[in-house]
């Protein structure tokens, strides 16, 4: 009788290979690292967990391939997730427990000390926040009297290119928190974080509000895939 391994074919079936892929990436990442491997092997990895058996390197490349990089894969909705093939509910999931566990690492940089004195890890709490994010996005961070974050807050959600901004309800909030002192935040879905006009009328408008009330504005930073433009480091605050 002729094998298939005298033929020179491999007797691996589907399922005995894809564990050995799956054995094989996890060496690699023992070996060099989890920041040696490539977004999408990262990825990969990732949805061994979600996915017990079977090949999910497509899975992982096609997300990779809707949405362009790892930070927006995970920034990604729910819903969005679901849209590309062979991910459901329970995989989106998955992956936005990624986008939230960095969020809340990002806030522990900056919780329980002054806000002002954390400036590069409150910049890369921004960046995995809103750099990724597809639809503009207002966020308030408010601030007690040391600086010290009382509460990030979405304030409103808007379209790619427009979220109304509502000076008395940033205001009312900020009394209602006891806040002294205010961060603005939002994001351009262009990648872009260069100001605009708006942009630049309605952190006046903000500020003027809050001078009456004794609420400081320390800034307002913009927030693209390209970096963070800071109101005041550009002097317009």
């Amino acid at each position: 009788m002729v094998s298939a391994r005298s033929l020179g074919v491999s007797d691996m079936t589907p399922a005995a290979h894809h564990t050995g892929h799956r054995e094989r990436l996890r060496a690699r990442a023992m070996a060099g690292g989890l920041v040696a491997l490539p977004d999408y092997e990262l990825l990969e990895l990732y949805l061994f967990r979600t996915f017990a058996r079977g090949d999910v390197k497509p899975k992982a490349k096609a997300l990779m391939a809707r949405f362009g990089s790892f930070g927006a894969v995970i920034s990604a909705s729910i819903d969005e997730l679901k849209t590309v093939p062979g991910i459901g509910e329970t995989a989106a999931i998955d992956i936005k427990l990624l986008h939230e566990a960095a969020m809340r690492a990002g806030r522990d940089k900056i919780a329980k000390r002054p806000v002002i004195s954390s400036w590069s890890a409150l910049l890369g709490y921004v960046r995995v926040a809103l750099a990724n994010e597809p639809r503009e996005q207002f966020r308030v961070l408010f601030l007690d009297k040391k600086n010290q974050l009382i509460a990030d807050e979405i304030m409103n959600r808007g379209t790619v290119d427009h979220a109304p901004v509502y000076p008395r309800e940033v205001m009312r909030r900020a009394l209602e928190l006891s806040s002294s002192n205010i961060i603005l935040l939002h994001n351009h879905p262009s990648g872009d974080p260069t100001p605009s006009r708006p942009d630049i009328d309605m952190t006046k408008q903000v500020i003027e509000a809050g001078r009456a009330l004794k609420i400081g504005v320390h800034d307002h930073l913009v927030v693209g895939r390209e970096g963070v433009a800071s109101f005041k480091a550009l002097g317009l605050i």
